[in-house]
């Protein structure tokens, strides 16, 4: 029997491992302990998408809360060398390239216990992005690697990694898009009460530290919303990070610039708002391919993106985030992409499957 610990923390993490762990609960010779480190710790952006998403609730959450990158990493070092120490597990699973994602991998590395990382592979090529550090970092300490495509395969290869266990398994958020698809006719009313109708409104989505943090760059990207709410509804729903760093920048300006301001949602409510929409404009990873998923034009308010493909296919389109000029273009442009091809870039949907049968040959 091989026994897993799976490691997360931040929303995007969630809904990845709900769908291994599905997998994991329909098969025999392998179990699952959740340890939630507490990075998203209100129930907005945490408990919600457990029950949402059909995830085995955590056996343990470190409650590591929030503070700066040095900080919250090392208080999830601490705690995890503890938890794993105690629990003994076979493996370690990570996602993605939050701090949850880097501390879970050191933590394993050095006890040891070998790391498994999903999502492996990708790459901005930014390193002035705290979300690339742990990349390659996890990566570089991981013994078994799912990169989601197979640009993200050969840069493992490139950075010297041919010599880990490397399977190419898709993307397991199109997985997790397609189980989400059959459910989201129960979330119809959800227009009604933002007042907006399918097909008719702009959605965005503002996260990431380099647009939040910088005045310049966060005041840009409002303005853009501001002029394209004149001619559609804009719906923003802010993380609670984001909705502070507005506070402080312009209090009021939402408000008086027409932008409707959406609590944080469910994963459901969300996947229903990227599908309705007529565009989207975000600075997530995740969202960039939900919405190509969805058939949505997107437009990333980034210098750079780590889904070069969907550029390249024409769904998606880079806006430089000072520059609300450009980002307004860019919105304008979007909606010639209807009639683009969507090429299958992210699998077959069974990456969740393959992760599970690569561990259990790996391990078993």
């Amino acid at each position: 029997m091989i026994r897993v610990v799976t490691i997360v923390g931040a929303r995007p993490q969630f809904i990845k491992a709900a769908v291994v762990s599905r997998v994991i609960r329909s098969s025999e010779g392998i179990t699952e302990d959740v340890i939630h480190t507490g990075q998203h710790y209100d129930d907005d952006m945490s408990a919600v998408f457990f029950d949402e998403l059909d995830m085995a609730e955590p056996r343990m959450n470190l409650g590591v809360g929030s503070g700066t990158h040095a900080a919250q990493t090392a208080r999830m070092l601490e705690a995890l060398e503890a938890a794993l120490s105690d629990l003994h597990p076979d493996l370690v699973l990570v996602y993605g390239d939050t701090n949850s994602t880097l501390a879970g991998a050191l933590a394993a590395a050095k006890i040891p216990i070998p790391v498994a990382h999903v999502e492996a592979g990708v790459r901005s090529f930014n390193r002035q992005m705290p979300e690339e550090i742990n990349r390659v970092a996890t990566d570089h300490v991981s013994d078994v690697l799912f990169p989601p495509t197979e640009a993200a395969r050969q840069r493992l290869v490139t950075e010297g990694l041919g010599d880990r266990t490397i399977v190419s398994v898709g993307d397991v958020m199109y997985d997790a898009v397609l189980h989400a698809a059959s459910r989201l006719d129960t979330r119809r009313g959800l227009f009604g009460r933002l007042g907006v109708a399918p097909g008719n409104y702009l959605l965005a989505t503002i996260h990431r530290a380099e647009n939040t943090d910088d005045p310049g760059r966060l005041g840009a990207i409002l303005r853009a919303l501001e002029a394209v709410a004149g001619e559609m509804p804009v719906l923003l729903p802010l993380h609670p990070r984001t909705r502070g760093a507005v506070q402080r920048l312009a209090p009021g300006e939402l408000e008086a610039g027409g932008i409707t301001v959406v609590p944080p949602l469910g994963y459901l409510d969300m996947q229903a708002l990227e599908a309705g929409a007529s565009v989207i404009v975000t600075d997530s990873g995740g969202v960039q391919k939900e919405a190509y998923w969805h058939g949505v034009p997107c437009v990333t308010v980034r210098h750079e993106t780590e889904w070069v493909e969907l550029v390249e296919a024409g769904w998606n389109r880079l806006a430089a985030p000072e520059d609300s000029a450009e980002i307004v273009r860019s919105i304008r442009l979007a909606g010639n992409t209807a009639d683009l091809p969507r090429p299958q870039f992210y699998g077959d949907g069974h990456a969740g499957e393959r992760i599970v049968g690569a561990l259990l040959s790996r391990f078993g």
